[in-house]
Formats: structure tokens, C-alpha cells, sequence
């Protein structure tokens, strides 16, 4: 019985193929090739760094719009505080997060002190119109009196000037004596003087009783002007909405006890609406109101223009006020967060490169790639802004350079590129 074949079967040995001769002297070159490469880059940098976990950049030249990026929110442009027109007790007519129209009473001040005050200024004007109508009851009596003394002068005038002539004609027929005629003429002199002086005395007492209702109506009219003025201030204890929107902070409690000019609430405007943006402090030299502001609320780009900067310093920041220039943007609310770009200067057909971690070596270096080697020279950098910087000096356009941070070349002067 046959168990197998291996008896039969016979190991053949094959012969190694030899290359041709063109391919052996072909990968022959491209070895001595590499090994001589490899060791003059190898002289020359100091170092060795995987070129994927570096980020490379071209020079260009382009316009670069220098700008500061900046968080911050929305506010309400209006946002009053209603205040305490007097001292006393307050009662709250809204709450917090109420809608008010523009005039609605939101909130009441209980000043008996000043209630009382009123009224007695109001009882103070009443006596005052009382002694001014019994003044002028006076004057009329006295003018009365005065026309009266001037009438019977009048009367007894023309008696004397009757009697004279009736003596010049009995003089002239011999029926008086001359003694009469001069008692007649004498009695005329003294009816004339008479009229004259109660002449004179009416328009003194009618010129003393103008300047006296004059001063009794002065006396009335600035007794009206404090009751005027008291019938403001109660009026005032009524505190009216000065803008339509809702209420915001409550600042007292219901019932409190509050002086004058207390805040009681707040007020937002929700028909005008401002971004407020924090600033890093090293850009507050060149901020400048007008500038223009590019804000992104959500996935909506609306633009702007600064209205107002803060003239303090807080947690290193600077807080900036940005108006809309546009009214009509939907779904925005108070405090929403935003972001924004304010635009400090456009630079024009300049030299500029990605911004990138090598500038926290101060921008004074830079690494310059030429194939798989990265040789480091000084550059000379300008402006920046949120994506470019500018190159003064150092390199050109279409140079490539290495943007990443250079902590961990140690300062080499030459880097070769795995």
C-alpha cells in the first residue's frame, strides 16, 4: 500500500533573478543622491521638525484693514430711572418685566408734609384776594370821595366867578361898594385855588390807591405762584412713565420710606436698541467715535458706528457704545451676547502675511521655507490686524514662512523639514 507521493516529489531550487544593469545604476545615483542631501542639510540645520504639525504662510500684497475684535451685548439705548420727586412713602403700580406706554402712572409718592403745605398756601392765597377785593372796594369808596370834594370845588367856582361878575356890574351902576368887589374878587381867587389844590389831591389819591392795589395784586400773584408750584409737586408724586417699554429693575419696596431724587426703577426702551462692546486697553488710544463697527449678532452681519468710548479702565478693558446704523433688526433682545470688529484703519498695496503664533516672538524673526529647509532672518513688522500683519522689511512677496509658535525651535538658525 502506497502511504503518499513524498517519495516522488523533488525540491527545485530557482536561481536569483540578477537586476539589469540600467535599473542598478538608476537606484545606484538616486541613493548616493539622497545620502549626499540629506547629510549637506543635515550640516546646516540644527534641528529637525515634521512639516505637517507646521503652518506655513505666503507673503502677499493686498490691502490690510487694520481692526480689534471685540465681545460684548446689546442694550437699550433709553434705558431711564424713574426718581422720588419728594420724601415720603412710595406704593409700586407695575412690576418688573411689565409693559408701560409713555404717560401711564407706574408709581405713586405719599407726602402728607407737602399735602398740608398746599393747603396752607391755598388758605395763605385765599386771605391774600380777600384783602385784594376789600382794597379795591376802598379805593373805589376813596376815589368816590375824592370825585365828590372836586365836584363841590367845582360848584363853589362857579358861584365865585357868578358872584364877581355880578359885582363888576354893580360896581359899574354904583349899587355895592368897592369893598364888596373885592370880597367878590377875593372869594374868586380862593374858589380857584380851592379847585386847584382838590385837583391836585385826586390824582395824588388816585396815583397812591393804583400803586397800593398794585402791590395788594403783587402779593396775590406771588402767593399764586407757590400754590403753583406746591400743585406741581403734588402732581409730581404721581411718577409717569417718561418711555414706552417694560419695566426693568425694581430699586425699592412696595411702601417704602424714600427721600428725594431716590431711584425707584428702571425703564427699557425696546424700540432703540446699542451694542456695548469691551475693548482691550492697549487699543483705547486708538479708538475714535464715528469709526465704523462690523457686529455679528447670531448668523445677521449688521454694521455700526461708535458713539460713545468710557473714559475709564475695567478689568483691563474699555467699554465702547456702537449705534446701529439701521433701525429695522429683528430678533434682538436686551443682553444678547454679539461680536464685533471695529475697523481702525484700511491700509492699502501693502506687504502682508497670516497672523500667526510667531508673532509672540515679537515679530523681529521669522523662518523662511526654501524647499525642506527653513532658514530664520530678521523681518521687520508693522500694523496688525485680527487674520494679517504687515511687513515692513525682511521678506517678499511670494515668500513662504512659518507662522507657528517658535518656542520650541529654540532658536535655531536653520530648521530641516521632514
Amino acid at each position: 500500500m502506497i502511504k503518499d507521493t513524498s517519495g516522488q516529489d523533488q525540491v527545485i531550487k530557482q536561481k536569483p533573478k540578477l537586476l539589469k544593469p540600467a535599473l542598478a545604476i538608476t537606484l545606484m545615483l538616486s541613493v548616493v543622491t539622497w545620502t549626499g542631501f540629506a547629510m549637506f542639510n543635515s550640516d546646516n540645520a540644527s534641528m529637525s521638525i515634521d512639516k505637517a504639525q507646521l503652518q506655513l504662510a505666503k507673503v502677499e500684497r493686498g490691502n490690510l484693514v487694520r481692526d480689534v475684535a471685540a465681545t460684548g451685548k446689546i442694550v437699550a439705548a433709553n434705558a431711564p430711572k424713574a426718581y422720588s420727586p419728594e420724601q415720603g412713602f412710595v406704593s409700586l403700580n407695575v412690576k418688573a418685566g411689565d409693559t408701560v406706554e409713555k404717560g401711564q402712572v407706574i408709581a405713586e409718592v405719599e407726602s402728607p408734609e407737602l399735602n398740608n403745605s398746599l393747603k396752607q398756601q391755598e388758605s395763605e392765597l385765599a386771605r391774600l384776594k380777600g384783602e385784594l377785593a376789600r382794597s379795591e372796594l376802598a379805593a373805589r369808596r376813596q376815589a368816590l370821595a375824592l370825585t365828590k370834594t372836586l365836584d363841590l370845588a367845582q360848584v363853589e367856582l362857579n358861584a365865585a366867578e357868578r358872584e364877581n361878575r355880578r359885582a363888576q356890574l354893580s360896581i359899574e351902576k354904583r349899587l355895592i361898594s368897592q369893598i364888596d368887589l373885592e370880597k367878590a374878587v377875593d372869594d374868586l381867587a380862593k374858589a380857584k385855588l380851592t379847585y386847584k389844590h382838590a385837583q391836585q389831591e385826586v390824582e395824588l389819591a388816585k396815583d397812591t390807591l393804583s400803586f397800593e392795589l398794585q402791590s395788594s395784586k403783587s402779593q396775590v400773584a406771588r402767593q399764586q405762584l407757590v400754590v403753583d408750584e406746591l400743585q406741581r409737586k403734588v402732581g409730581n408724586l404721581a411718577i409717569k412713565a417718561s418711555v414706552s417699554g417694560i419695566v426693568g429693575n425694581l430699586l425699592v419696596q412696595p411702601k417704602a420710606m424714600v427721600v428725594k431724587n431716590q431711584a425707584l426703577l428702571t425703564l427699557v426702551d425696546l424700540s432703540a436698541f446699542e451694542a456695548e462692546l469691551q475693548v482691550p486697553e492697549s487699543y483705547a488710544n486708538d479708538l475714535g467715535i464715528g469709526m465704523t463697527v462690523e457686529l455679528k449678532i447670531g448668523s445677521e452681519q449688521i454694521k455700526g458706528q461708535l458713539s460713545a468710548i468710557s473714559p475709564e479702565v475695567n478689568n483691563r478693558e474699555v467699554t465702547t457704545r456702537v449705534r446701529f446704523e439701521t433701525s429695522n433688526i429683528s430678533n434682538i433682545r436686551q443682553n444678547q451676547r454679539l461680536s464685533g470688529r471695529i475697523l481702525l484703519e484700511n491700509r492699502s498695496d501693502i506687504l502682508m502675511v497670516r497672523r500667526g503664533g510667531f508673532l509672540n516672538a515679537g515679530g523681529y524673526v521669522a523662518y523662511k521655507v526654501n524647499g525642506d529647509l527653513a532658514q530664520r532672518i530678521e523681518i521687520t513688522t508693522g500694523v496688525t490686524s485680527i487674520n494679517h500683519v504687515e511687513v515692513l522689511a525682511g521678506l517678499d512677496a511670494g515668500d513662504e514662512i512659518i507662522i507657528s509658535n517658535y518656542d520650541t525651535f529654540k532658536n535655531a538658525d536653520a530648521l530641516l523639514l521632514r
